[in-house]
């Protein structure tokens, strides 16, 4: 018997682990998948640290959550600069003076919005209602054509008119020249990749692989006390009330004989035509090829979006009005269960960086541990 059976060894459930071991609480962790780290393994190919699942790079301004995760490993400064291509065009990421002066050869801010605020106008927009409408209202028409139309309608497989406006709110929009792409004050990739983080929060912890919960469900629910759950909350209920909706991903890698394919980490290719949304090129999260690259080799990574099925990832949550009511009803079993605590992107069917997770996570796993002390305690 364990104290805890933590279904799903992602972040969340790497972090949770890693607390109740610390509390003394003995611990097991299932994954279905054949590594640890969920979608922020990486995985050495060619002396370079691939991200297998997608581009990572950490991000916060909540130093107790910097601190806690430079305990497992030493970052680099990698700063987020990613660039747009559409069609033969390139343009700086988030939207800035740099984009701006591509696009319209505009100086200063207020040359910039002044050609904003005249496309908002002319758009008639007062209260954005979906994503086309809030962006919109954000940079106006040409850079939403250009930068953002396509290369959201393939991210979601939607028209951004069926999008609600809240998607489009988290990108940065900036009238100096400063294409780092995030505000926060610490940022970073962890030198020789996630995996060892996920590695070290486990150490000492019971880890099974390519264990599916579901193949021996009854088996693993006698095996502990309670348990954390880190998967699909609706496949957890037998999707009693219908299936969630998600966005997934499909990944196409390739090792390339050449020192420096694109000359940055990450270039979005925002045309609608294009079937991928970018291009990955792993080496640049670490060496940056300032000085010239040592490697001869480079291993790039093109990402596809795709309508979740049965048996992909689900990635992202569609967050839209139909899926969250349908999240609330599952919430409410969830809230049932005495044994069974649902965290993480799936369980709580949320959107989360990686940042984001390690804070709920903490604060999950000291209000469940100082609540089983109590408990203990209480006899």
């Amino acid at each position: 018997m364990y104290d805890y059976l933590v279904v799903g060894a992602g972040l969340f459930g790497c972090v949770f682990a890693h607390e109740a071991k610390k509390r003394g609480k003995r611990v097991l962790v299932i994954d279905k998948r054949d590594h640890v780290g969920g979608n922020i393994y990486t995985e050495e190919i060619e002396g370079i640290q691939v991200h297998r699942y997608g581009a990572h790079i950490f991000h916060t301004s909540n130093k107790e959550v910097w601190d806690y995760i430079n305990q497992f490993a030493e970052f680099n400064r990698y700063t987020n600069a990613p660039v747009a291509r559409y069609k033969d065009e390139l343009y700086n990421l988030p939207f800035n003076m740099n984009t701006f002066s591509k696009m319209w050869g505009v100086k200063t801010p207020d040359e910039a919005k002044k050609i904003i605020a005249s496309q908002i106008e002319g758009a008639g927009i007062d209260e954005p209602k979906n994503l086309e409408e809030q962006a919109i209202k954000m940079v106006g028409t040409d850079i939403y054509e250009k930068l953002v139309k396509g290369y959201t309608a393939k991210q979601w497989g939607r028209d951004c008119r069926d999008l609600p406006a809240f998607i489009i709110k988290r990108l940065p929009v900036r009238y100096v020249y400063d294409n780092n792409y995030f505000n926060d004050k610490y940022q970073g990739i962890p030198i020789g990749g996630y995996t060892k983080i996920a590695e070290k929060m486990l150490d000492g912890v019971k880890v099974c692989l390519n264990e599916d919960f579901f193949a021996n469900k009854e088996e693993f629910l006698k095996a502990a006390g309670k348990i954390v759950f880190t998967g699909m909350i609706d496949e957890y209920f037998d999707f009693c009330y219908g299936k969630l909706e998600y966005r997934s991903l499909r990944f196409e890698q390739e090792v390339l004989d050449c020192e420096n394919y694109q000359g940055n980490a990450v270039v979005n290719y925002t045309e609608k035509e294009v079937p991928y949304t970018r291009i990955i090129e792993h080496k640049h999260f670490e060496f940056m090829c300032q000085n010239g690259c040592k490697n001869a080799k480079t291993v790039i990574t093109r990402e596809y979006p795709k309508q979740w099925e049965d048996g992909d990832e689900p990635y992202y949550p569609l967050n839209d009005e139909k899926n969250n009511a349908l999240y609330e009803k599952y919430r409410a079993l969830a809230e049932k269960e005495t044994r069974v605590k649902f965290g993480g992107r799936l369980g709580m069917y949320k959107y989360f960086d990686m940042h984001n997770v390690i804070a709920e996570a903490m604060k999950f796993a000291k209000d469940e541990l100082d609540n089983d002390i109590s408990e203990d305690l209480l006899g």
